[in-house]
């Protein structure tokens, strides 16, 4: 079974020394000229950038500082809805040390790494895995992941942990600690920047007990045709808000006012999109930005998403009533997370089975 299932693995198929990636990886026509080399992308100066956001001062005690800063925060998440978070709090010990578990953890021989193999047929999610063709399609994406619930503590299931290296499980829940209260940070300052109180947005998603950190490492190996292939297709992220962390090889590109545009790797940054979840509290004032993950020949990209979603059925999703007036309607319908998830499987469905008439 073992063989199988790791056959199947992307660095199996990356490490087995093709030439050539097999169809199925191959992306659509109609993508395939916008996919560039992403070390060459990355070295242009001219053009928009992803902007780059310091946090200290969004929790100054002087009212003048802050009012900026948040200002900043606002301007990012409405005309951008990513940005590179500097100051941010976290350590940049405990950053090294979060990457360093995850790289061994994929560093391990595949025998050990199968022993934590998810199984989505039966909805065993959590675990060690590639992505499976869900679309009509049939395509995949140039990567292997590792993918469980880091917080809260008391919703964590600790037997998908990795016991191997020694400091995953000390690091990865220190880690999870500090991005939720940076979530309660940054959800402050977007509360305040929409004219809300300071404690709406936070309570909207589910509040201390309920919005949950879903951490996903993407591991993305060499590929002998990354002009053919992507790591992760385009899409927006469902979450509230994700957090990301990245082994500073570039992959990360954005669409951009009708463009792709690919993120620097900014040194001691988090990357922080906003997601769906806050698009439609905020009635589209904040952008859950089209993006997604170029994959190259020379080196392997690893990165940490950390994803903070509120709870699948016990909060609907719509956008806040005082968001709401009659120049600005109500953009998106009232749905759970669940039934949001299931809307864009299903539109992604459509939109691949869908003739392409341009």
């Amino acid at each position: 079974m073992v063989t199988t299932v790791a056959s199947a693995r992307v660095e199996t198929l990356a490490s087995s020394g093709i030439q050539s990636i097999p169809r199925e990886y191959v992306r659509p026509q109609e993508e395939l000229s916008s996919i560039v080399n992403v070390f060459e992308e990355e070295k242009k100066r001219e053009g928009p950038q992803v902007p780059t956001i310091d946090i200290r001062d969004i929790a100054s005690e002087d009212r003048e500082v802050r009012a900026k800063a948040i200002e900043q925060l606002k301007a990012a998440a409405m005309d951008w809805g990513v940005m590179h978070l500097v100051n941010h709090g976290v350590s940049d010990d405990l950053i090294r040390r979060v990457k360093v578990a995850g790289e061994a953890f994929f560093q391990l021989p595949i025998e050990e790494k199968e022993k934590y193999a998810n199984d989505q047929a039966s909805g065993k999610i959590q675990g060690y895995g590639s992505k499976l063709a869900n679309n009509a399609s049939g395509q995949l994406e140039w990567e292997d992941y590792f993918f469980h619930l880091a917080y809260p503590e008391d919703k964590r299931d600790m037997s998908l942990w990795p016991t191997t290296p020694s400091d995953y499980i000390p690091a990865t829940s220190e880690y999870a600690e500090e991005l939720r209260a940076l979530a309660t940070k940054i959800l402050s300052a977007l509360s305040l920047a929409l004219g809300l109180e300071e404690g709406r947005l936070e309570k909207e998603v589910g509040g201390l007990e309920e919005l949950l950190l879903q951490m996903k490492i993407n591991y993305y190996p060499k590929c002998p045709q990354p002009e053919l292939a992507l790591g992760v297709e385009a899409h927006t992220d469902v979450s509230a808000l994700t957090f990301i962390l990245h082994n500073m090889v570039p992959g990360l590109q954005l669409f951009y006012e009708g463009k792709w545009i690919t993120a620097k790797c900014v040194p001691n940054s988090i990357i922080m999109h906003i997601g769906d979840t806050v698009e439609i509290l905020s009635n589209g004032k904040f952008k859950s930005i089209l993006h997604r993950g170029l994959v190259n020949k020379e080196k392997v990209r690893i990165s940490w998403a950390v994803f903070c979603e509120p709870p699948k059925e016990k909060i609907i999703l719509k956008p806040l009533p005082e968001l709401i007036s009659e120049a600005e309607p109500a953009r998106f319908p009232p749905r759970t997370f669940a039934q949001h998830i299931q809307y864009k499987l299903f539109r992604k469905t459509q939109d691949v089975q869908a003739p392409v008439t341009n």
